[in-house]
């Protein structure tokens, strides 16, 4: 028999709890990066019933509320909707966020989030046995980045997906949060290297210099380790990327000119920072950030699945 030591046997600390903000702090995501996913199923049930929620998904182990901002009233019940999101307030650069649960959804509500990494302090209420809890916890208001990279490989050596994740993982920061990784299929055309697949990373910054530090080290990252002289990379500082996604279903229907992509780009508001062909497929990736489910179909495949 091993026997163990347990410093807090009650408290599971999240790994980082990040809120992405539109420009109007109207809308926020709130993204927790959990150890324990069956605690954060568990949340991720009960708290689809506040009624500030507006979409919950998971993706890994993160689990992503899509939130309107303000304060609401919760209706806490044992079972049914035992804890929730009460508010999500943006204070200048930081997102005050309260939750509150019942139980060990009060353990959760409170404690288990206090200690998150990226949290700047927090605020809460004795929490446990049959007792209802209540916490805040203060984090960075973030803005989201998308970069879409595409064409870093040959048909005899590389991968873009591998690639890009491995120069995002070591730029990696609270400043610059990697949010997501999504593989995007193009359609098939003569000019690709073997899956025709690009790329979309998404991070989190808190300012304008961390924006510009981080850009500047994935194009240099690039720039290094690509063995193609014709990779793209494109940026789109967004909450979403509606403006994109028609591009990108005629890119994922049929081939297009590099030309195309780079009037459209310049049309809405995507910064294209490598020039090469895989711009083409870079700008596609946009609009499939964090839904990297859905976007390794083709695009009539997925008409198909909607039939």
């Amino acid at each position: 028999m091993k026997e163990i030591e347990l410093k807090d046997p009650y408290t599971i600390p999240y790994r980082g709890i990040y809120a992405v903000c539109d420009k109007n702090n109207e809308y926020a995501e709130i993204i927790e990066h959990t150890n324990c996913y069956g605690g954060a199923a568990w949340s991720k049930f009960h708290y689809s019933h506040s009624p500030l929620i507006l979409n919950t998904r998971s993706i890994g182990n993160m689990i992503r509320y899509h939130v309107k901002t303000g304060t609401s009233a919760l209706d806490l019940k044992p079972s049914r909707s035992a804890a929730g999101i009460e508010s999500v307030l943006v204070c200048d650069d930081e997102v005050h966020i309260t939750y509150a649960g019942l139980g060990g959804g009060g353990v959760g509500a409170t404690k288990c989030r206090a200690f998150a990494e990226g949290v700047l302090r927090y605020e809460c209420t004795e929490s446990g046995g049959g007792r209802a809890a209540k916490g805040t916890i203060v984090v960075p208001r973030r803005e989201r980045i998308l970069i879409g990279i595409d064409d870093t490989d040959t048909k005899e050596k590389g991968a873009t997906w591998s690639l890009t994740h491995n120069i995002a993982k070591e730029l990696d920061c609270l400043e610059s949060v990697y949010l997501s990784h999504t593989l995007v299929q193009l359609y098939p055309v003569a000019a690709k290297t073997q899956n025709c697949v690009s790329t979309v990373l998404e991070f989190g910054c808190v300012d304008k210099e961390a924006k510009k530090e981080l850009l500047e080290s994935i194009r240099a990252a690039l720039l290094k380790y690509s063995v193609s002289k014709e990779t793209g990379m494109v940026v789109l500082s967004d909450f979403e990327a509606k403006d994109v996604y028609g591009y990108s279903k005629e890119c994922r229907s049929g081939e297009l000119t590099k030309d195309y992509a780079m009037q459209y780009a310049e049309e809405h508001g995507v910064e294209v920072w490598m020039d090469g062909n895989g711009v083409i497929g870079a700008l596609a990736s946009l609009a499939w950030f964090a839904r990297p489910d859905e976007s390794i179909c083709l695009e009539a495949e997925i008409e198909q699945m909607k039939i």
